[in-house]
């Protein structure tokens, strides 16, 4: 196990999720001791403890690390940010891209840090609507913009694997601050990510 790679996995937190996945499989009228599934329950605790790591990260030192005093004041877009996050309802996957646009009061940041600030907040048991939430009041907090704007667009395995079975359903959702109330500012944004690709 190499914990430099994986922080989030200890011995002790495998080994209990192992012994609970091997309980679901015996539920679902498998056996465990077959020979494909002799590995599926630690290989599935891994899996789960890296999809969730956000849980030990604190997405304000992230940007901190690398907040920079600049007289820079137009926006600042990052754009179709990837990300992979588990529904807390079903615990199916949902996946898409973020946008990401603040105006800075004086400081900025790494472009990657707002780009870890998603990952941080994906890697967690979450709703769509509250991982956007998240993200802008994670920005507007730590750099103190002039006004923040996040759009998240979203695939749900959760409506596309189960219950209505839509495949191509795609759920957008944004929250914004400061400069954004204004129409024109939002709009400006929205016209910056929907062209220029």
């Amino acid at each position: 196990m190499n914990e430099l790679l994986h922080p989030e996995w200890s011995e002790e937190k495998i080994k209990t999720l192992m012994e609970h996945y091997k309980g679901i499989l015996s539920v679902l009228g498998e056996d465990v001791e077959r020979e494909g599934l002799l590995k599926t329950p630690e290989r599935v605790a891994k899996s789960m403890l890296t999809l969730t790591r956000g849980y030990g990260q604190d997405p304000h030192s992230i940007l901190n690390s690398a907040k920079f005093k600049e007289p820079y004041s137009q926006m600042v877009i990052v754009k179709d940010i990837d990300f992979f996050s588990l529904c807390e309802h079903h615990m199916l996957p949902f996946y898409g891209k973020v946008h990401i646009a603040y105006i800075p009061n004086g400081y900025i940041t790494g472009l990657s840090k707002i780009a870890r600030v998603v990952d941080v907040y994906s890697h967690r048991l979450q709703v769509q609507e509250r991982m956007t939430l998240q993200i802008k009041e994670c920005i507007q907090q730590t750099l103190n913009p002039l006004g923040v704007m996040v759009v998240v667009e979203a695939k749900h395995m959760c409506m596309q694997m189960r219950g209505v079975e839509k495949q191509n359903s795609i759920t957008t959702t944004s929250d914004f601050t400061g400069a954004f109330n204004q129409a024109k500012t939002r709009e400006e944004f929205m016209n910056l990510i929907r062209h220029n690709s």
